[in-house]
């Protein structure tokens, strides 16, 4: 009598295990947020207020952006260009007034109705 060892193959055995633990890929290293804002902000021509790592603050509009640095248009129309490693803080300017006309100024306000 003849024993005849039984062998399970291995390529069925490694397709039922990735399908058992299928994971979900990591996050993309670049999310691009940045890129995204920085658009938005040149878009909208939104003033705004950077703050640099030696205190100094520049008020103006994001003109151009690089992989390094933005180039800031002021209000007097001198321009700047600056490291993005030198940049502490950079926001909207609440004092600025809004040059676009929001969509809602034609719009009445809500009345409430008496019955």
């Amino acid at each position: 009598m003849t024993r005849k060892l039984i062998k399970p193959d291995l390529n069925e055995i490694k397709k039922f295990q990735k399908k058992d633990s299928k994971k979900k890929p990591p996050p993309p290293y670049k999310t691009h947020a940045e890129n995204y804002y920085y658009i938005k902000q040149m878009n909208n021509r939104t003033p705004m207020i950077i703050e640099l790592v030696n205190g100094e603050v520049l008020k103006g509009r994001i003109e151009w952006y690089d992989e390094r640095c933005l180039k800031i248009k002021k209000e007097d129309n001198d321009n700047f260009i600056v490291f993005k490693h030198v940049i502490k803080y950079m926001y909207k300017n609440p004092d600025a007034p809004n040059d676009r006309p929001s969509d809602r100024s034609n719009e009445k306000p809500y009345e409430e109705k008496s019955s």
